[in-house]
């Protein structure tokens, strides 16, 4: 084989610098006026960690564009302004630019404004009820205090919620 035909970067054929990450970034963002689905946009900034995930919460009703539930396939463009419920928390962004690959940190960061609330402090969300490990299976009485103590009752007063 024939030294330099497998493009080592020193001829600007092949990667290897700087200046293909930056050649990379800038074929990951579509032309001016495009669209790019919205699981895959929010991938692509980092709001989610997989694509699948994302498209799960589309699915689940916890991505919102301009202020109504998506599919995984809407679009989004420049300017829309997009909710997402992710690990506890209500994210907000305005798309500042559209991307179609996972780019590193610092690209994604410039293609959002992220309008979110700050998340809370550690210190104010209060652990809902630990166990100790090797204590066995919980009885009905205890998952029924893990229940309140967690808030997920039952919301009619049905049976599973104790009378006050």
């Amino acid at each position: 084989m024939a030294s330099g035909t497998h493009g080592n970067g020193k001829d600007g054929t092949g990667a290897g610098g700087s200046d293909a990450a930056v050649a990379d970034a800038k074929a990951a963002a579509p032309a001016s006026g495009e669209t790019v689905r919205v699981d895959s946009w929010i991938w692509s900034v980092r709001l989610v960690k997989t694509r699948s995930t994302g498209a799960a919460a589309c699915r689940g009703g916890h991505v919102r564009v301009n202020g109504e539930r998506v599919k995984p396939a809407h679009t989004v463009r420049v300017g829309d302004e997009v909710r997402l419920r992710h690990d506890g928390r209500e994210r907000v962004v305005v798309v500042k630019r559209v991307i179609r690959k996972r780019v590193g940190a610092a690209v994604a960061a410039e293609c959002l404004v992220d309008n979110s609330p700050p998340p809370p402090p550690r210190e104010a969300v209060a652990p809902a009820g630990v166990r100790d490990r090797g204590a066995g299976r919980p009885t009905k009485r205890d998952r029924r205090e893990l229940e309140r103590l967690r808030g997920l009752g039952a919301p009619d007063g049905g049976p599973g919620t104790p009378e006050s």
